[in-house]
């Protein structure tokens, strides 16, 4: 008996080092990706409020131009062609920011993977 105790023993030890070998591994892969996320979150961030800030400068000085362009002529309807025009443009950035949300990947989807092979190689 005594000499499978220290075997069975080490093999114990071994198996959970192992295991916490493994856990330690899926730990570090989960902060890998959270870290790529807010690092996209926050690129993405900034990209649309720069974006956004000047999109939105350059329409008003191009319906400002338009406006001051038919003065004369026809003032109201180049107001209401304008107010047409921005309201089809932000109907359909919309939709393609509602399309980009609802496609966005699964956080820690590849951790969840290496997790899922983990449980059915242990069964």
């Amino acid at each position: 008996m005594d000499n499978d105790s220290p075997g069975l023993f080490s093999s114990v030890k071994r198996l959970l080092a192992t295991l916490l070998a493994i856990v330690r591994t899926r730990v570090e892969l989960f902060s890998v990706e959270f870290e790529e996320e807010v690092d996209r979150l926050a690129s993405l961030l900034l990209s649309a409020v720069l974006s956004l800030f000047f999109l939105g400068i350059a329409i008003i000085l191009i319906a400002v131009l338009i406006v001051v362009a038919f003065w004369e002529e026809n003032r109201l309807a180049a107001l209401g062609f304008l107010a047409l025009f921005f309201s089809c443009i932000g109907i359909f950035s919309g939709a393609v920011f509602l399309k980009k949300v609802k496609s966005r990947t699964r956080l820690f989807s590849q951790s969840l993977d290496e997790l899922t092979k983990d449980l059915s190689e242990l069964e």
